[in-house]
């Protein structure tokens, strides 16, 4: 990821859900039916589940798989049990790494994680061990090469975004957590379409990595995402493709 690895890793991870549709609409649907249950199906007076449902529609859901989710949630249909975790744990390199999951099963979660990390080198952490590297902020980001980045930028300050950054053909907003749904809805208001916006776990640093450790590190991100236990992954690592063998 050369360099660019905040956004690159988003670009590696919309590829990876444009090839797996039926998968990011699992956890999609987790996401909807969990928003629904704490804040109610009412997208209007939950963000939480109106950011999950613009998620989906991005992901071109149908409106009756979102519906269904919201019963679920609300407790109008029957669903699944679904409790949120997440685990802090090194990789590659000793690269921090962040994982979300929603989860009917924690024990097997838990297993397919140490299964994964084991597998390429890495290992779990304790609560408290490599959260400290990151920060919880929105994070909104446009496709560069189609989006003014001057318009934005004017747009997303008058929001009350934290900041705006250009990086790798991406015009990324990132915002205060409690400031998110404010700066989407006012971005939204304006008429201005991003490709993703999430709540996410930003790295303060990047740590470089390069050749054996950038491929186990590749291998290691793909098997966390295929889970379908985990909704998220975040890590410090900056992924020099270039190093990796047959690049």
């Amino acid at each position: 990821m050369a360099g660019h690895s905040k956004w690159a890793q988003i670009k590696r991870k919309k590829a990876v859900t444009d090839q797996k549709r039926a998968a990011a609409w699992g956890k999609i649907i987790r996401e909807i039916t969990v928003a629904a249950k704490m804040g109610g199906g009412d997208p209007a007076g939950n963000p939480r589940l109106r950011l999950a449902m613009d998620n989906a529609r991005a992901a071109n859901m149908p409106n009756e798989n979102m519906d269904r989710a919201i019963k679920k949630g609300s407790g109008d249909l029957d669903g699944v049990e679904y409790h949120e975790i997440s685990y802090e744990a090194y990789g590659p390199g000793g690269v921090a790494i962040f994982i979300q999951a929603l989860t009917d099963n924690v024990n097997r979660t838990v297993a397919e994680v140490r299964h994964a990390l084991n597998k390429q080198g890495g290992n779990l952490g304790t609560t408290g061990s490599v959260a400290w590297m990151f920060d919880h902020r929105g994070q909104i980001v446009f496709d560069a090469t189609r989006s003014d980045e001057a318009t934005i930028l004017e747009a997303a300050l008058d929001a009350g975004a934290q900041d705006v950054e250009t990086e790798d053909g991406a015009i990324i907003v990132y915002t205060d957590v409690a400031d998110f749904h404010v700066v989407q809805d006012s971005l939204r208001a304006r008429s201005l379409h991003w490709e993703s916006a999430e709540l996410a776990m930003v790295p303060r640093t990047l740590v470089r990595v390069e050749g054996t450790d950038a491929e186990k590190m590749m291998k290691l991100l793909d098997a966390l995402e295929d889970s379908d236990d985990i909704q998220k992954v975040f890590s410090n690592a900056d992924i020099d493709e270039d190093s990796l063998a047959g690049s």
